[in-house]
């Protein structure tokens, strides 16, 4: 299963960001875990970014085949309302669903949830929930209206309880209408989350008012980690930008905080 959050980020002015973020864990019953799931996706050419929780053969093969699909211009066009490319995703959920082999019964899971989140021009931010339940074997879309504060938009997964129960102390806290409050509540949960379905390391990727989908490298425990697989040993650490546990701007190379970076406590866990 999963632990899965999406959040809105709100400056002085208006929305400024949103973002995805989820743990790595992949799991086979309760016996046999997987810490390195990629599980958050985006598109390099329209702002789109997704993530899943659920099942984990099919929305890993159909996503990147539908942001493929997208950033070569075959599944919407350009200017597209945040509507109707959610909506075409949608269909292509469905379409391959439909071939999904009959002797894997679909999904195994209850249910499947994928998040889509994207922008229609600067200020316009977008957060659907689409959904597949198997008691009735129908998908459906749920599309949340955005706040004019830094929140969650929808937390899922096996794990989003014990998330849920820290976010109100969050929600208190100095920090509360913060993304890195966010962030803090999320990592706080890994750390110590007591569902054994949820682990691994943070992977978050996000929009911003220009551009399309930006994936973070993640400092967690001493690791570098990137998509939920650690980094080490390698070179161009800096061709990504780095956020260790508690969100901070880091250098890749060295995983300490970047100098006149702006420190983020948690107040909650020190």
């Amino acid at each position: 299963m999963t632990l899965l959050s999406s959040w809105l980020g709100v400056d002085s002015r208006k929305p400024s960001s949103i973002y995805i973020l989820s743990d790595s864990r992949i799991s086979w019953g309760n016996k046999v875990n997987f810490d390195y799931g990629k599980k958050v996706f985006g598109c390099n050419n329209s702002p789109d970014i997704f993530g899943y929780c659920g099942d984990v053969l099919f929305p890993s093969i159909v996503l990147n085949q539908i942001i493929n699909i997208a950033d070569h211009g075959l599944l919407f066009k350009e200017n597209a309302t945040c509507e109707e490319k959610s909506q075409a995703v949608i269909n292509k959920l469905i379409q391959s669903f439909k071939n999904y082999p009959n002797e894997v019964n679909g999904i195994t899971a209850n249910s499947l949830e994928i998040i889509h989140c994207s922008r229609y021009d600067k200020f316009n931010f977008y957060c659907k929930k689409i959904k597949w339940e198997k008691s009735t074997n129908k998908w459906s879309g749920e599309t949340i209206e955005l706040g004019e504060h830094s929140d969650k938009l929808f937390v899922v997964g096996s794990g989003s309880s014990e998330f849920l129960t820290k976010y109100e102390k969050y929600w208190e806290s100095e920090s509360k209408k913060t993304s890195r409050a966010l962030f803090h509540c999320f990592t706080d949960t890994l750390i110590d989350i007591e569902n054994k379905y949820c682990g691994g390391a943070p992977q978050l990727v996000g929009l911003y008012r220009i551009g399309n989908a930006r994936h973070y490298g993640i400092i967690y425990k001493g690791k570098r980690y990137f998509q939920g697989v650690q980094i080490d040993n390698l070179t161009n650490f800096d061709n990504i930008q780095w956020r260790n546990e508690l969100m901070e701007i880091c250098d890749g190379n060295s995983m300490k905080i970047k100098e006149k970076a702006q420190r983020q406590p948690n107040p909650l866990r020190v």
